[in-house]
């Protein structure tokens, strides 16, 4: 009898749990990333201190050899293990992350990260502590700087195990006087977009 009620119990507190700890069904991500959705982000990434950023940042680094981006996205990696972090530090401190820093902040966790990228796919500044400084060689930048200066790159979702929730990153090529400068992608809480667009909100 007792190893009855255990079995029972034991079932219904992995019911109660299981929800939570659960992966959700992956969201359709064409369907949330409405032209409205992507409206919403160019208006906060289309500004003066976004542009003024990317072009200053382009002008002091100019076209970096590879040698020359591959030692700043090693020190990068390096730094992110280290106590010393001083290329994170000034990045991570300069106007434009302050800026992103404080969008990601106003969006009530519908952006979950957010980071500008150069000419040459280097980060000039972001929301949070991104894995690696170059960008160059993912699709974010290939299919945004490489290609157009209109062009639009929405990834494939990804399960957050940590927060339970579903992230998709949504990159778009950065111009000033119709010139290609940069690309910004902005991870979003698909989640929580899933929850605002049942909501009508």
């Amino acid at each position: 009898m007792g190893l009855t009620k255990n079995i029972f119990a034991a079932a219904v507190f992995g019911a109660l749990i299981s929800p939570a700890s659960a992966e959700t069904a992956k969201p359709d991500i064409a369907k949330l990333i409405t032209p409205s959705v992507v409206e919403d982000m160019r208006e906060w990434i289309e500004t003066d201190i976004v542009r003024i950023s990317i072009q200053a940042q382009n002008d002091r680094l100019k076209k970096l050899p590879q040698d020359q981006i591959d030692a700043l996205d090693t020190q990068w990696r390096e730094e992110r293990e280290n106590d010393d972090k001083p290329l994170i530090a000034a990045t991570l401190s300069n106007p434009l992350s302050v800026y992103l820093t404080r969008l990601q902040g106003k969006s009530l966790g519908l952006y979950a990260e957010i980071f500008v990228m150069d000419q040459n796919g280097l980060n000039v500044g972001q929301s949070s502590i991104t894995g690696d400084f170059w960008q160059g060689d993912e699709a974010k930048f290939q299919k945004t700087y490489d290609v157009s200066g209109d062009a639009l790159f929405v990834d494939e979702p990804e399960w957050d195990e940590d927060n339970k929730i579903w992230r998709g990153q949504v990159s778009f090529t950065i111009t000033d006087a119709d010139k290609s400068i940069g690309a910004v992608t902005m991870e979003v809480n698909l989640t929580e977009l899933e929850r605002r667009a049942a909501a009508g909100a």
